[in-house]
């Protein structure tokens, strides 16, 4: 039993930690370019707002758009589900039938994730 406690401490810990401080807010990223390349914050907002303009019309047209060093960015269409009913949980439910959609999702470059 104590090992269990263990393991359950354990866990939460690593929950902790993952949720770590609050994401940079735009203001934030536009301030820390600003300071490192001798810009107005003005200006890097606006590089901001416009990277993402680009991003939305590239993925909306071409279904992928890649961020250098950082991410890529894709579209993918989920499936309909048919109405009926399915066990979740151990417990029959009665799900409504869902119409084909397209979802965005975001995938981190290889070297982020060797970095961190």
């Amino acid at each position: 039993k104590a090992m269990k406690a263990m393991k359950a401490m354990k866990a939460m810990k690593a929950m902790k930690a993952m949720k770590g401080g609050k994401a940079m807010s735009k203001g934030g990223l536009a301030e820390a370019l600003a300071g490192e390349h001798g810009l107005k914050r003005s200006q890097c907002t606006a590089v901001l707002d416009s990277l993402a303009a680009i991003a939305t019309k590239e993925v909306k047209s071409s279904g992928k758009f890649v961020l250098p060093g950082l991410c890529m960015i894709k579209t993918r269409l989920k499936k309909a589900t048919k109405a009926g009913k399915r066990e979740m949980f151990g417990k029959v439910v009665m799900v409504k039938a869902k119409p084909a959609k397209t979802v965005v999702k975001a995938f981190p470059v290889a070297a982020l994730k060797k970095s961190i």
